[in-house]
């Protein structure tokens, strides 16, 4: 490869990171910290969302935008009604979460700004393995700050890659080669980032919503000699089913009716099948001691 080539390839890619890094926020729910987010939608720039392979994109003007823009994060994330969100260019806006999903770990958030620069939404179903991907979020305080590497494996549940992740990347966004958005960062699993498609994302805007009251951010847990994925419980409503049936922040959610959780969604995807006029029986880790905890009326 000719330097004149590897030349046009780094300033191609430097030019990708920079307008991923333009519609990457930081946003400030509380005081244990902070993440980042991604300007999904200016109310001057209808959203296109991707879709299944062989369907039309759809533009669509979400309901609680107008005037404003929406900014997509993790829920583990906007854990409070209200966030501060600054931009690429250090302004600073008061933030309204408008919708959260703690069983996907996604939050919507609304500020006051329009004509904002947006991201432009790939479609996750048609990554491959080995893709060079890069991810930009907000670690240890750097602003815009930017890795590579590639996608290790992909699924309609969850994004896996080779790329370093730290506190501060989680709800910023997973980016291909040509700076459209596949994910939104979520955790960090033995070195390997893990990130939510951009397909769940659409599935969440278009009416998901929370059903047992709790806010939750996923861990992996050292478990009867096995790592396996929980849920752990950041925030329980007040007056919801998770408060009535005695569900403590701290509470790590391990599984549902005997079953184990081995994605990110799996808790979600549960909620959505089961009748919610039953107990819902969830496996709790407390203090060291498993649980079941019986959740009644699931609305």
């Amino acid at each position: 490869m000719s330097i004149a080539t590897m030349t046009r390839i780094t300033d191609e890619l430097a030019t990708v990171a920079e307008n991923v890094r333009k519609v990457t926020v930081q946003v400030r729910s509380s005081s244990y910290g902070g993440g980042s987010g991604v300007i999904w939608q200016s109310s001057l720039h209808p959203l296109q969302l991707p879709r299944q392979q062989g369907r039309d994109k759809d533009k669509l003007l979400l309901p609680g935008t107008e005037g404003g823009s929406l900014i997509i994060t993790n829920a583990h994330v906007a854990t409070n009604n209200r966030a501060t969100v600054e931009l690429w260019d250090g302004r600073v806006f008061e933030a309204v979460r408008t919708n959260i999903d703690p069983t996907k770990d996604l939050a919507a958030l609304k500020i006051d700004a329009t004509d904002l620069p947006t991201a432009t939404i790939g479609n996750s179903d048609a990554l491959r393995v080995g893709e060079f991907v890069l991810a930009v979020g907000n670690p240890f305080g750097d602003s815009g700050a930017v890795t590579s590497g590639i996608i290790h494996a992909s699924h309609q549940r969850m994004v896996i890659a080779d790329i370093r992740l730290f506190p501060g990347n989680s709800g910023g966004p997973l980016a291909d080669c040509l700076g459209r958005v596949i994910g939104i960062n979520t955790m960090i699993v033995n070195g390997l980032g893990v990130a939510i498609p951009s397909l769940a994302v659409e599935g969440f805007l278009r009416g998901n919503r929370q059903k047992l009251g709790v806010t939750v951010q996923p861990v992996v847990v050292d478990a009867t000699n096995k790592r396996t994925l929980g849920l752990l419980v950041l925030s329980v409503n007040s007056g919801s089913a998770a408060e009535a049936a005695g569900m403590l922040v701290g509470d790590v959610l391990m599984g549902v009716s005997g079953q184990d959780f081995t994605r990110l969604d799996d808790l979600s995807k549960y909620l959505e099948r089961t009748d919610s006029t039953k107990p819902l029986p969830l496996q709790i880790l407390r203090g060291g001691r498993q649980l079941v905890c019986q959740v009644a009326e699931v609305v």
